[in-house]
């Protein structure tokens, strides 16, 4: 997929490196009103630089198939609008516009193209709630700071829970209408929405998925972390040798109560790696789903193919820079 980056600075800058890290997306462009900024986006290519330019009409051009949108909002109306009238993809930045008149353009506009309009939606549900119960729990917040917290945290979910009774939903493996409690039950668990007897069996699969993972592991590295395959052994040795910090295969929370994986996070310096090693359809289906929750989240992502082992040591070096880390060995 061609892409065009439309609007560099920011937090723009962070999703640029998603971009830059996918096998199938090719950044052709880079534009911004700033050419400088342009070109400090271009320039974080090793390879394959993209055009940096201020001029919004190579975004229109026919070598591009999706124009991503990451503007100030008052541009985002006629940004888009000519996107779509180009017949590309569009994915935009919320918010939609500035203004209602510029939001109900856009949706006719998307109503009217033939391809995909999306926006960026970086969060499934409001994190702050989670923010609020920590301060209502924290023993070390004044009285009446944890009072309120608390009572702020059981207003929103008493709202939350007439939001959910009051709306039909149904169990995404069976099509079963639930019930309120079934969908905060599955809802709380998984993200999903499951009924109970679809709940338990998902809740099995993921446990004997985890017994799987742990069994897989029999490969170790030099510093002892058991891994499992020959490229994590890589990368491991790689970064330990380099004397950072990492871990393996440990849980985060990236969005709400949702945890991921990693096969790798160096917390010094907040970027995760992973080893993509296999090539089924099954398991390409699972590594762009985790990028794509990795690029909602802004997260910084270095992505490790078979096909870059052989050179593992320069991808690193070359990645790690971009995010401050200047190895000495």
């Amino acid at each position: 997929m061609n892409v065009a980056f439309v609007g560099c600075g920011g937090m723009a800058a962070h999703y640029l490196g998603v971009y830059r890290d996918l096998d199938w997306v090719r950044v052709v462009c880079c534009i911004d009103a700033e050419l400088s900024s342009a070109q400090k986006a271009a320039d974080t290519f090793a390879s394959d630089k993209p055009l940096a330019t201020t001029d919004y009409g190579q975004a229109l051009g026919n070598d591009i198939d999706t124009v991503i949108i990451s503007t100030p909002n008052s541009c985002h109306a006629f940004q888009a609008i000519a996107a779509m009238q180009a017949g590309k993809h569009v994915l935009l930045q919320k918010p939609v516009a500035a203004n209602l008149a510029d939001a109900e353009a856009i949706e006719r506009a998307a109503a009217e193209s033939r391809q995909t309009t999306g926006l960026y939606m970086s969060y499934f549900d409001q994190p702050l709630i989670h923010d609020l119960r920590d301060m209502a729990q924290n023993p070390s917040e004044k009285d009446y700071i944890q009072r309120d917290a608390a009572s702020a945290v059981k207003f929103i979910e008493e709202a939350m829970k007439i939001a959910a009774s009051q709306a039909e939903s149904y169990c995404q493996r069976c099509s079963a209408r639930v019930s309120a409690d079934e969908y905060a039950r599955s809802n709380h668990a998984f993200q999903r929405v499951f009924c109970d007897r679809c709940f338990d069996e998902v809740f099995l699969e993921r446990r004997n998925f985890e017994m799987q993972v742990e069994i897989n592991k029999t490969i170790e590295a030099r510093d002892g972390t058991v891994v499992q395959s020959e490229g994590e052994r890589r990368i491991a040795e790689w970064l330990s040798a380099k004397g950072m910090a990492y871990r393996y295969d440990a849980k985060f929370r990236l969005i709400a109560e949702f945890q991921i994986r990693p096969d790798f996070y160096l917390p010094e310096l907040d970027v995760y790696i992973e080893y993509w090693g296999m090539d089924t359809p099954q398991y390409k289906m699972s590594m762009y789903k985790k990028q794509m929750l990795y690029q909602q989240e802004g997260k910084r992502l270095i992505s490790v193919h078979p096909k870059d082992l052989l050179a593992l040591d320069g991808l690193l070096r070359s990645k790690l820079n971009l995010f401050g880390f200047l190895p000495q060995r």
